[in-house]
């Protein structure tokens, strides 16, 4: 399977937003939770976000709750996270992927190239 594909990252001021979105080259994830993940430098991948199979369901880590949103377009093949009041210690690479929960996800899917996310103090 090919890797999802993230986009719409940038350089942003503290305080400003950014929606970045994934989509797939080929097959499609329905029926399936989708996430966001992300990896600051030198530390370790984490899950931000995440949705479930109808969109019905989310679940965010504490450190962004309030101020990102998920949401999927499955007609569109696509799914997004709007970002709010971004913060330095937002910056990272961001990833997307898909799983059988939109809770603690454990990905499916290998990991596409991310996209790139910072946030200017």
């Amino acid at each position: 399977q090919a890797p999802l594909v993230a986009s719409g990252g940038g350089l942003v001021q503290a305080g400003g937003s950014l929606k970045i979105s994934c989509g797939s080259s080929g097959g499609n994830f329905r029926g399936y939770a989708v996430g966001w993940f992300r990896q600051p430098p030198g530390q370790e991948r984490e899950l931000v976000a995440g949705i479930n199979w109808n969109g019905a369901e989310s679940d965010y880590a504490d450190s962004v709750k309030g101020r990102f949103t998920i949401s999927r377009d499955d007609v569109k093949n696509k799914f997004y996270l709007q970002m709010n009041s971004l913060k330095p210690d937002d910056t990272a690479t961001y990833f997307c992927n898909f799983g059988l929960t939109h809770t603690a996800m454990q990905p499916l899917g290998p990991w596409g190239q991310g996209t790139q996310v910072t946030v200017s103090s």
